[in-house]
């Protein structure tokens, strides 16, 4: 179930936020950062999270150890969502 996080997270940071035919990010590259998302990206990235995997992120849990990169969005939602991980 990892990998499927993993995947989806790393597929709508691509779609939505990379716009150049060459840009590319590694998993652990902080997306605030490298410049990739600001605080409205933020946002997007937390309703696409949220709708996609039916959960609520709370505002104590918006901080850079759940959201700055794909392996801390990915350990996130395994850690939020344990019993389908």
């Amino acid at each position: 179930m990892a990998q499927r996080f993993h995947s989806a997270v790393r597929e709508f940071i691509s779609e939505n936020f990379l716009f150049r035919a060459d840009a590319d990010i590694t998993d652990s590259q902080s997306l605030l950062e490298g410049g990739i998302i600001d605080s409205t990206g933020v946002l997007e990235l937390i309703a696409f999270l949220e709708a996609t995997y039916g959960i609520t992120i709370a505002d104590e849990e918006i901080i850079p150890e759940n959201l700055d990169s794909i392996d801390n969005m990915t350990s996130y939602l395994a850690r939020k969502l344990p019993v389908a991980a």
